[in-house]
């Protein structure tokens, strides 16, 4: 410890006077310290006051500065040094040493900077606004073969990636040209993990998507999958769903998807509709998903259905039936679910028997699963009353949905099941749709749904609830009256803030429960004049005429 004392007292001196006598000396005691007891010596350089030579010892001129970059990254290592290093202004000029074209200078200035950023936020944020990032890209294109540099750019980039502000900059440098050239070379995977880390929280971009496609990524992704798809081993299952997993993640943005889909011609495309048959969960997933993605076009979707795609998804959930992989099932049934929003395509997968085949997974007990299959039986009934009237008049269907409805801990499941009772009823216009649901306990909930924060839910529940008033008043009455309906239809009316087509429909309603002599008295225990003939005044036509219209009903009513 005495040469340690006497080695920062001498390092101290040299800044005082200027001398550079014996300063390599001083350094290479000190770096031989900090490997014997890195924490201990840290906590003597910060109470020396020695970090303050430092800056002066980083400029470019100092032939040891590589030395001095070392001893940084080494005491950075220890979190209660990194502010002394942030304060004593030690950032910059290290900044500055990356323009250095010394490959240890180099390693050393990288190594100190990451250890001093490390986990701050703050600090990576301004390393990112002092422009590292272009400088950094360039090194990787210059010293790529120089492992320990390219492996020290590499966790810069996966550190400076995950932060939002980094992915702009990114975007303006080569490194998706660099990335792939890098991805290429490699045989090692924990290489190949380290650019995956990297890859992934970039490819979240949609302009680095497409230029890591324009790349030639995809075409590295696929070939690994091939190599990987039959093995057992363990870094192989794990590089199978890396690749699979970016390949998905590079479908995600529309032009680099309709770029791989190439108008149905795409290798990609035509690649993953292998994987849809493939004993391999992971494939099936990831095909699955790509189609899902592929499907997020209107003309996608067509091209798709008129090829056989929903036969092969039919397949595959088929296979996951009973006791399947949920990932699977959820994909699968996304999947359908945007291949049936396309009009052309609804008629096509009804005939192809998609509906009974998504009903088989009405027994779930996975909300995931159980929000895809409710939304693809809601695209596939849009417009189609045989259809509808068909599930309608589905007794366990009817019964599950409104099971879901009270599903208060999934908000997503719950809002699709009333929108599909909804759904059900306003598509087949039915008679008996309408008397399965309100025997099975359906109204309560379409009432409630009435008072959805969402107009387009509010909308459909008003709708399907005219309906069931004008085919089956006498059979829904007592649930519309303990639902408190005439109660809601006042208040919606009442709302300045509700949307001209709300109060539209629930003037209709107002007019239809009329018929009712339960509900039509307990209406008119309430001030529905009143706001009738403040909504004549109505901006909107439409309301003003309804206004009228319900305001006579009610003076004949009463």
């Amino acid at each position: 410890m005495d040469n340690l004392n006497d080695a920062l007292q001498k390092l101290k001196l040299t800044a005082a006077d200027g001398a550079s006598d014996n300063v390599e000396g001083c350094l290479d005691c000190l770096l031989q310290a900090l490997a014997q007891n890195n924490a201990e010596t840290s906590l003597k350089v910060q109470e020396s006051g020695i970090l303050q030579v430092f800056p002066r010892l980083l400029s470019p001129h100092c032939s040891c500065v590589a030395k001095v970059a070392n001893i940084i990254a080494e005491i950075a290592k220890n979190e209660f040094m990194r502010n002394p290093c942030v304060d004593t202004a030690l950032i910059p000029p290290l900044v500055q040493l990356l323009n250095n074209r010394d490959q240890e200078v180099l390693l050393q200035t990288g190594r100190a900077l990451g250890n001093i950023c490390y986990d701050s936020h703050a600090l990576q944020a301004q390393l990112i606004n002092m422009g590292v990032i272009p400088t950094l890209v360039q090194l990787l294109g210059i010293h790529s073969q120089h492992t320990a540099l390219t492996e020290m750019c590499l966790v810069a980039f996966g550190n400076l990636a995950e932060i939002e502000s980094s992915k702009e900059q990114f975007a303006s440098t080569k490194i998706a040209d660099e990335l792939v050239k890098l991805f290429k070379k490699q045989t090692e995977h924990e290489k190949k993990e380290m650019i995956f880390e990297v890859l992934a929280p970039l490819a979240e971009h949609d302009v680095i998507k497409l230029q890591l496609v324009d790349a030639g990524l995809v075409d590295c992704l696929l070939e690994l999958v091939q190599e990987t798809v039959d093995s057992n081993k363990e870094d192989d299952i794990s590089e199978l769903k890396t690749a699979s997993d970016l390949m998905v993640l590079l479908l995600l943005g529309d032009e680099s998807m309709q770029k791989l889909f190439d108008a149905g011609k795409g290798s990609v495309f035509q690649k993953v509709l292998s994987w849809l048959p493939s004993n391999n969960h992971q494939l099936q997933l990831a095909g699955a998903l790509a189609i899902a993605n592929f499907a997020r076009n209107d003309g996608n979707c067509i091209h798709m259905v008129e090829i056989g795609i929903v036969q092969k998804l039919l397949d595959l959930l088929d296979r996951h039936v009973e006791e399947g992989n949920v990932t699977v099932q959820h994909a699968a049934l996304s999947a359908l679910r945007n291949l049936a929003i396309p009009v052309l395509n609804k008629a096509k997968m009804l005939s192809a028997g998609v509906a009974e085949q998504v009903l088989k997974f009405l027994k779930s007990e996975m909300p995931p699963v159980q929000f895809k299959l409710l939304g693809t039986l809601r695209m596939l009934i849009d417009a189609q009353a045989e259809a509808a009237d068909k599930l309608g008049k589905n007794i366990k269907l009817v019964e599950r949905l409104v099971e879901w409805c009270d599903a208060k801990d999934h908000a997503g499941v719950m809002g699709e099941s009333n929108r599909l009772l909804s759904a059900l009823i306003r598509h087949s216009k039915s008679k008996d749709v309408v008397k399965t649901i309100v025997q099975s306990g359906g109204v309560k909930h379409l009432v409630t749904m009435a008072t959805s924060e969402h107009v387009i839910m509010q909308n459909e529940a008003l709708v399907a609830l005219g309906l069931i008033a004008a085919l089956e008043l006498g059979t829904a009455e007592q649930d519309l009256e303990n639902a408190k309906l005439v109660e809601i239809l006042h208040k919606l009316l009442s709302d300045d803030t509700s949307a001209p087509e709300i109060k539209y429909n629930s003037m209709i309603m107002v007019c239809t429960i009329m018929g009712s002599e339960l509900l039509r008295k307990e209406a008119q225990t309430m001030p529905f004049k009143d706001v009738m003939s403040k909504l004549r005044r109505h901006e909107n036509k439409l309301v003003a005429q309804q206004a009228l219209v319900t305001e006579q009903r009610l003076i004949i009513e009463s």
